[in-house]
């Protein structure tokens, strides 16, 4: 059965990277961008999403990066702890 393809215009660093990416993951570029895409992301989740920037665009209160970055760095640590909300 073959399958029905489609192209999709990229900018040229931008291909070149999804071709970087795919070859060191040893895929083609179609299955990273598969990975990449959740297709299960339905008109719900996509909502939730919405509402949650909308959240952040009215000063709702985020973390800040460093700080988020410091608790990444501890992943697989002994330090490592769950973030509190």
């Amino acid at each position: 059965m073959a399958t029905k393809t489609e192209s999709i215009e990229v900018d040229t660093a931008t291909a070149a990277a999804l071709k970087t990416r795919a070859a060191e993951r040893g895929v083609s570029v179609s299955e990273l961008v598969a990975e990449l895409v959740p297709l299960s992301l339905d008109d719900e989740a996509v909502a939730e999403l919405d509402r949650r920037w909308a959240a952040v665009e009215a000063g709702a209160v985020t973390i800040p990066q460093a700080e988020l970055e410091a608790w990444l760095r501890t992943w697989g640590t002994p330090d490592f702890r769950p973030r509190s909300r």
